[in-house]
């Protein structure tokens, strides 16, 4: 995939509009994660927003986010910088391998203590 498909496929993905952002940098002075990401929430905005997709699924900023919606709830314009990040996390595991459940791999993983939510948000995640 070129940076072109690998943007339409983040934006697809988050369903994030980035031409929103005025990048004023709300999102990431209310990151708790800040001093541990090379890209921070407002960069990735603009990253992506300018196809520069590479970077950030090579950096360790994407296992540093805490999906804490801090920076979601911070922007005045409605940017969610977090599905970004997420997004972006997924494209680079998806890039890894095989990394799709199906139904059929679900029942071997389950013991009583696993909670309802978390399968949802695995289907979720790995069917996008």
């Amino acid at each position: 995939m070129n940076n072109t498909e690998l943007k339409k496929e983040i934006l697809r993905i988050s369903g994030v509009n980035v031409k929103k952002c005025m990048k004023c940098g709300k999102c990431s002075a209310s990151c708790p994660a800040y001093d541990e990401m090379e890209f921070h929430p407002h960069q990735f905005a603009s990253m992506i927003d300018n196809g520069e997709i590479e970077p950030l699924l090579r950096s360790d900023s994407l296992y540093r986010c805490l999906s804490c919606f801090a920076c979601m709830e911070r922007c005045p314009r409605g940017v969610e910088p977090a599905k970004l990040i997420e997004a972006v996390r997924l494209t680079a595991i998806r890039k890894q391998g095989a990394n799709r459940m199906t139904a059929d791999d679900v029942p071997q993983m389950l013991d009583d203590n696993t909670p309802g939510q978390l399968l949802v948000s695995a289907f979720r995640k790995y069917t996008k």
